[in-house]
């Protein structure tokens, strides 16, 4: 069996560090740990990782050039409608979507986390309830029970359980429209995500500062608005940002109801010039120009969130426990 790496890596160090011992004589233990710190290692080159990444370099650019050229892509077509009016509505109509759905979606999710975490048990059920319910079925099953709500429920009506006195709100084909069925399902869906992120950003929170703040009389509800959740956000940001941009992907969804997003908008110009892949990477751009302006106010927002947070690098961590140890 070969050594190891590390132990050829060593073997020179330790024979330095004896042949230096052995002209100075015997030294201590601490000498040596000296003269065995003050030496420089010298990491082998290491040819594979160059040569590998040669090989995907060479193999990305050959890609990238095969896509440039082929004529099969319509890349003329694709710079025609790619400002199309119609794509633009529906780039703002996804970015609609995507505020209103994530707004009502955190809301939501701030009151399920802290009933989640309530003492109440009924209310911890509710909130479990709901988190099962909504993450185990898919979005699109629940943008389409959301959409036909009229079969079951062909008036929509406000009133006391049990046969009780309700007022009519009016028909459900006429208050359920596409628009309200698609924003329903996606911020319904999005509350049980953010639920449990919320709860995990609460968690993180040092319980010393309920009791600090329980200590200053605060209630619950201030103590949560004024110490949990400003603290928790360091947590939550990170996740939130990446629902955020799930969100942005999920409209496309709201296709199958005959909404006018982008996605569908592409869909109709290419039912009627049948450019099908070209308007595809049309609505494709669009998405991840969209997608990069949020992973851009994700990182910004992170930043700020994180000051006072900032993780120090492995290394440093190491040779700061290297010194710790010496010393």
């Amino acid at each position: 069996m070969c050594p190891s790496d590390s132990t050829r890596g060593a073997q020179p160090v330790h024979a330095a560090a004896t042949a230096t011992a052995g002209t100075r004589g015997a030294d201590t233990p601490t000498e040596i740990q000296s003269v065995l710190t003050s030496l420089t290692i010298q990491p082998r080159k290491r040819v594979l990782p160059i040569a590998g990444t040669v090989v995907v370099l060479v193999l990305l650019a050959g890609l990238l050039w095969d896509v440039a050229t082929n004529e099969r892509f319509r890349w003329g077509i694709v710079l025609e409608y790619l400002f199309h009016p119609q794509i633009l509505a529906g780039a703002g109509l996804t970015v609609a979507l995507t505020v209103i759905a994530m707004v009502i979606g955190v809301v939501l999710g701030v009151v399920l986390a802290v009933m989640r975490l309530s003492a109440n048990p009924t209310f911890s059920l509710l909130a479990r309830g709901y988190i099962w319910f909504f993450r185990g079925t898919p979005q699109l099953v629940q943008l389409i029970f959301w959409y036909n709500i009229a079969a079951l429920y062909p008036v929509i009506a406000l009133g006391l359980p049990f046969g009780g006195p309700s007022i009519e709100l009016g028909s459900a084909n006429v208050l359920i429209t596409p628009l309200t069925a698609a924003i329903l399902g996606l911020s319904l869906n999005e509350a049980a995500y953010m639920a449990e992120i919320i709860r995990s950003g609460i968690m993180s929170v040092d319980p010393g500062q309920r009791d600090a703040g329980h200590a200053l009389g605060m209630t619950e509800g201030k103590l949560m608005r004024r110490v949990i959740l400003p603290q928790a956000m360091r947590v939550v940001i990170p996740p939130t940002g990446n629902e955020v941009i799930s969100m942005l992907k999920g409209t496309s969804l709201v296709s199958v109801l005959a909404i006018s997003d982008l996605l569908y908008s592409a869909q109709i110009i290419y039912a009627l010039n049948y450019q099908t892949i070209p308007l595809l990477l049309v609505a494709c751009a669009w998405y991840l120009v969209l997608t990069s302006l949020l992973t851009a106010v994700q990182t910004r927002i992170e930043r700020r969130y994180g000051r006072g947070f900032q993780p120090r690098p492995v290394k440093q961590k190491r040779q700061t426990a290297s010194e710790g140890a010496a010393k």
